[in-house]
């Protein structure tokens, strides 16, 4: 059996954030010690490391708002990696292996984890290195496959909905405006005529009233 990783982060950086657990039931993160550590699925806490440095750098905080690190982004992608998905369970995945048209989407055998699992060589000392060695190495990379996984994933997890690990408090659908997957604003049609309609941001699993089972817990 493999042994559980944790990624260790500071309590600045995640705690009191909601995760989801393997059963889909919401939990809080909350802090000991000025840190708090995150169960991980498929990364190991160097990787997790390494994820986190990268996709901070693809989406960073600024005076606009929270990044990728305060989403949990790295939480997002390692859900995904170890689910269904990263074992490429709904692509076909048969050769022959080709080069394409873009519109046809990525044709080559690596699934998203065996992707990553290569991808995590080029940044082997991604975290150590200085913001500007960072944006150098990143560029470097730009036009391949795993960067552009990660870009993809990077963006998927900023504004996913929370039960899927990232957009942690529901941050990325601040920064846009979001207020959440609401089937119908019926109600408030006459309500807020004329007025300034700001409803409160809502995730899946409270319109629901209950825990929404995300599709990466599915069994192989």
């Amino acid at each position: 059996m493999k042994r559980r990783e944790f990624l260790t982060l500071p309590a600045a950086a995640i705690g009191g954030k909601l995760l989801y657990t393997l059963a889909g039931e919401p939990i809080r993160l909350q802090a000991q010690n000025g840190t708090v550590k995150v169960p991980l699925r498929f990364f190991t806490a160097e990787e997790a490391r390494v994820i986190t440095a990268a996709c901070a750098r693809i989406f960073p905080s600024d005076a606009s708002g929270p990044g990728a690190t305060e989403a949990n982004v790295v939480i997002y992608i390692d859900r995904q990696l170890a689910g269904p998905y990263g074992r490429d369970k709904y692509r076909y995945t048969k050769g022959p292996w080709v080069e394409s048209y873009p519109e046809h989407g990525y044709q080559d055998k690596a699934s998203p984890s065996e992707t990553y699992r290569e991808g995590l060589k080029v940044l082997a000392d991604f975290a150590s290195l200085s913001l500007a060695d960072q944006d150098a190495r990143l560029r470097s990379i730009e036009k391949s496959h795993f960067f552009q996984l990660l870009r993809q994933h990077t963006i998927e997890g900023m504004f996913c909905d929370p039960m899927h690990g990232g957009n942690a408090d529901m941050i990325g659908w601040q920064l846009i405006g979001f207020p959440g997957p609401r089937m119908s604003y019926f109600e408030e049609v006459d309500r807020y005529y004329g007025r300034e309609f700001r409803p409160k941001r809502t995730s899946l699993a409270q319109i629901l009233g209950r825990p929404a089972r995300p599709g990466e817990d599915n069994k192989p």
